[in-house]
């Protein structure tokens, strides 16, 4: 099975307060994926960014993308999306819009989802969720 790393994993390691290389390394039978929606929050980042940051910022977001998938958004995705969502807009436990798409990519792909925000992952049905230790 596959992991699909939540975007929080990535910017943890960024800021050296989880180590990602030494918890891939760790996992030797997985392969690791972003869905698209977390290139574009890193890049994002990378855009409000200043400076020598900037440039930092921009070569870690490169070397990540170098070594993972990246799961793009497709009209399946949008089906996921739309299920997801309505049963969780339905039951009350609505998650963040950038989450439902994470967690809907994971569905499509039959991957987990690598997250310190277990909390919101854990109401979607059928997803499996692992927070990195």
């Amino acid at each position: 099975m596959a992991i699909v790393l939540d975007t929080d994993v990535i910017i943890r390691d960024e800021r050296k307060a989880f180590d990602l290389k030494r918890w891939v390394a760790s996992q030797p039978n997985e392969q690791f994926e972003v869905a698209a929606i977390t290139v574009a929050e890193l890049w994002h980042g990378a855009e409000r960014a200043t400076g020598a940051f900037k440039a930092e910022r921009d070569g870690y977001i490169h070397r990540i993308l170098s070594s993972v998938r990246v799961l793009p958004y497709t009209e399946a995705t949008a089906l996921e999306h739309a299920r997801v969502w309505a049963r969780l807009e339905s039951s009350g436990k609505m998650i963040g819009y950038y989450n439902l798409i994470v967690a809907a990519t994971a569905l499509e792909h039959g991957s987990a989802v690598a997250t310190f925000n277990q909390r919101h992952f854990a109401n979607v049905t059928g997803l499996r969720v692992i927070v990195p230790a």
